[in-house]
């Protein structure tokens, strides 16, 4: 009997120690939160430039939660900042960069604590892919080229980083009067896949998506601000602990390599 129980004792420890030793090691596979409530509902604003990748995603997520009913709203994240400001019926915000969600928060419109960076962005100028000549930022001062599509830099998060390109290469006012002010990125891109305009300012993933288009260059990341997607819960949101879940969701090992494959940075 002594000896049954000095066993018992001596593989508890043994035991004991393996879990403290070995669950630092381990790396958790994301597990969905299993929710009781019925038709759950999320309406999700997010940048244009996320729309292939939140479409992919959307389904993957459902396999596990097929009771809740997905949404996007697509749109500049200066529009959609105000939408939420004017009360639309919002669930999670993905913006294309950090100004637009730091004014809700300072507003009190977004939960605490909610916050996460879902992915990073690299600008690039491209032109309809027959074009030769431009070379570089400073050949759209060229004669030839005639306009040049950009973000309205008020609402547009990828004009603002095309006007603080321009301007820190000193050639925004020499360009001035060739823009053509957009009201996506997806409408720059249009743009210049249509020939509307001779060149635009885009993101890397959005040159990805189109055979229509090719990359002159890169923009330097010190000539602009760090373009990132941070996301956050809308306080306003009647379903809070799914917002929740589908943010955790957007930032889990799964999603990451949706967004990698769609030619973003992870963060």
């Amino acid at each position: 009997m002594a000896r049954n129980k000095l066993l018992t004792f001596i593989f508890t420890v043994l035991f004991t120690l393996l879990l403290i030793v070995g669950l630092p090691n381990i790396r958790p596979f994301y597990v969905l939160a299993q929710f009781n409530t019925t038709n759950s509902k999320l309406l999700i604003s997010a940048a244009s430039s996320l729309k292939e990748v939140m479409e992919e995603i959307k389904p993957i997520y459902q396999q596990n939660h097929p009771n809740v009913n997905i949404n996007y709203n697509f749109a500049n994240s200066g529009a959609l900042q105000q939408q939420i400001e004017q009360g639309a019926p919002v669930d999670i915000f993905i913006s294309a960069a950090k100004k637009q969600v730091d004014a809700l928060e300072k507003k009190g419109l977004l939960v605490s604590g909610t916050r996460s960076i879902v992915a990073k962005n690299r600008l690039v100028l491209v032109v309809p892919k027959n074009v030769v000549g431009v070379t570089s930022f400073y050949s759209l001062q060229d004669a030839k080229v005639k306009k040049i599509a950009i973000g309205e830099p008020r609402s547009v998060p990828a004009g603002q980083y095309a006007e603080q390109v321009l301007r820190k290469l000193k050639i925004w006012e020499k360009v001035k009067s060739k823009l053509v002010f957009a009201n996506t990125v997806r409408q720059v891109l249009a743009f210049v896949e249509n020939g509307n305009t001779d060149a635009g300012l885009v993101y890397v993933t959005d040159a990805k998506i189109s055979n229509k288009v090719k990359v002159v260059v890169t923009a330097d990341e010190k000539y602009h601000s760090p373009i990132i997607y941070p996301l956050a819960v809308v306080k306003r949101s009647k379903n809070i602990d799914v917002a929740k879940d589908f943010s955790k969701f957007l930032v889990s090992d799964q999603a990451k390599a949706i967004f990698k494959k769609y030619g973003f940075i992870l963060p």
